[in-house]
């Protein structure tokens, strides 16, 4: 497995992120063009040596470096606002519908379904291609931001404030999200994968997400055994079980997702052992308990459980 390798606005692969590439290249190249007679004047006072043609001179300040600079930012000002109205406006009625809360430092995801119920998991995201997904933003602690470069603006996620977001995907593949707003010591390590797929893999994929909790081995089985001991029920939730946990991530299909503690390590058997005795040496600031008293059999059955939960 790889983390996702596009965390640039510029590598375009959804509707908003394309105008706003379109945007940067036409403002850069305004920009440019104010850069170049307003420098050029200087340079011109500069260089050309003796007294200049007072007539001439003011010509050159005035037109040069008030009206030419005022008529491109007016047009880019232009330009820019009116690509607003298509970039606010919401999915069309019937689009798929994910709730993401901010929590430090990781993502609560949760998808509704027409039937009414919800599909929760955390710190990743799946997305059908060339279809418009409305985003229903939101933080349970302090002010986080939803960004995904590559498909999409960036929006606050303020406590006691829903806000919104329309995102419409236009290329498969896997792309990098992150929290845009610094919220305290884990910040840097407070991202998620967006897999963009087809939407036959994306049905696919929300009906197992749907289905509880399934590990088969008499490993597993120990490790559900020690997972319950532990005490981690308290905080994680795993359906289909007793663990109703909702302080930390729903786990129930923890072993099909792509990373471990927000896209910090990618997600297997080794990996998985240190963040569970390691934890603050791996992501200092998180608020999950280090268990580092663990029998080394009974962390291997642990790391065994949560693998096999798909």
């Amino acid at each position: 497995m790889t983390f996702a390798q596009s965390q640039s606005a510029l590598d375009h692969a959804g509707v908003g992120s394309e105008s706003i590439a379109e945007l940067f290249w036409v403002m850069l190249i305004g920009g440019t063009l104010i850069w170049l007679i307003v420098v050029g004047l200087a340079v011109y006072a500069i260089v050309v040596p003796g007294e200049h043609d007072q007539k001439k001179t003011r010509m050159l300040v005035i037109g040069g470096g008030a009206v030419f600079p005022t008529i491109v930012l007016t047009a880019l000002l232009t330009y820019g606002l009116a690509m607003l109205p298509e970039l606010q406006r919401p999915a069309p009625e019937g689009s798929q519908v994910i709730e993401v809360s901010g929590v430090r430092w990781w993502w609560r995801v949760n998808y509704r379904m027409p039937d009414g119920k919800n599909i929760e998991t955390a710190n990743e995201i799946h997305l059908p291609v060339n279809e418009p997904v409305e985003f229903k933003l939101k933080s349970e602690d302090v002010i986080h931001a939803f960004w995904i470069p590559s498909l999409g603006g960036k929006v606050d996620m303020m406590p006691g404030r829903e806000n919104r977001l329309k995102l419409h995907p236009t290329r498969v593949g896997v792309f990098r999200g992150v929290c845009a707003e610094y919220c305290g010591e884990a910040h840097t390590q407070m991202a998620f994968d967006v897999i963009v797929q087809s939407r036959e893999e994306f049905d696919e994929w929300l009906r197992q997400q749907a289905s509880p909790a399934v590990s088969g081995s008499d490993v597993a089985e120990a490790g559900r055994e020690v997972f319950e001991a532990a005490g981690c029920g308290a905080c994680h939730a795993i359906r289909g079980t007793s663990a109703d946990g909702v302080v930390g991530p729903d786990l129930t299909h923890f072993g099909s997702r792509r990373s471990i503690g927000a896209s910090v390590l990618p997600n297997n058997a080794d990996n998985l052992t240190r963040w569970i005795k390691e934890t603050h040496r791996v992501k200092p600031g998180v608020e999950m308990p280090a268990f580092e008293t663990l029998a080394d059999d009974e962390l291997r059955s642990l790391v065994r459980y949560l693998g096999e939960l798909k």
